[in-house]
């Protein structure tokens, strides 16, 4: 995959005014099951509860110590070695294929290193680009379920996409 970006660890106190652009801003947040955060603090104390878990938390950025420009996650769904992944890339980031990238290499670190046997994805059905993204991966779409989430903008249907260690993985024949 193409270096034009890097992948790290999110630092709360380091990208929390980055990254509460994507998750103060409305639009970016309008499928999340919860609302924007009301300031960057309200954003940092977020990220300190993902901290806390054994998840996969990276910040994309477009240099190692640049502002984040998106966050993959990964992260227990506490189900026996099954995880769910995440996605969120600022709008002006967008159009790079960021998401798949990034996720693709978090993919691999859950699979590779951290003996995780299946991830899956909870995608709400106007969700397109997202649900493109996991289809691009190579997540199956496993169902819908009806009336899953009630959100800030309402009770929500659910798209589950999965996707098992032993799944062929499409990103490794990606070109250079």
């Amino acid at each position: 995959m193409p270096a034009d970006f890097v992948t790290r660890p999110i630092d709360p106190d380091a990208d929390g005014a980055a990254l509460h652009a994507i998750y103060g801003d409305a639009e970016c947040c309008r499928y999340l099951s919860r609302p924007v955060t009301a300031s960057v603090a309200d954003t940092i104390a977020m990220m300190r509860e993902w901290m806390g878990r054994d998840d996969i938390n990276w910040v994309l950025a477009d240099q190692p110590d640049g502002p984040a420009i998106g966050r993959v996650s990964i992260y227990s769904s506490g189900r026996n070695n099954i995880w769910e992944a995440a996605c969120m890339i600022s709008p002006a980031a967008r159009g790079r294929n960021l998401a798949a990238r990034g996720l693709a290499l978090a993919i691999e670190e859950a699979f590779e290193r951290r003996g995780v046997r299946r991830i899956m994805a909870d995608v709400d059905p106007d969700n397109i680009p997202s649900a493109r993204v996991f289809e691009k991966l190579g997540f199956g779409y496993e169902g819908r379920l009806r009336g899953e989430w009630e959100t800030h903008i309402g009770i929500r249907d659910s798209l589950i996409y999965g996707l098992l260690r032993e799944d062929p993985r499409p990103w490794r024949n990606w070109p250079l």
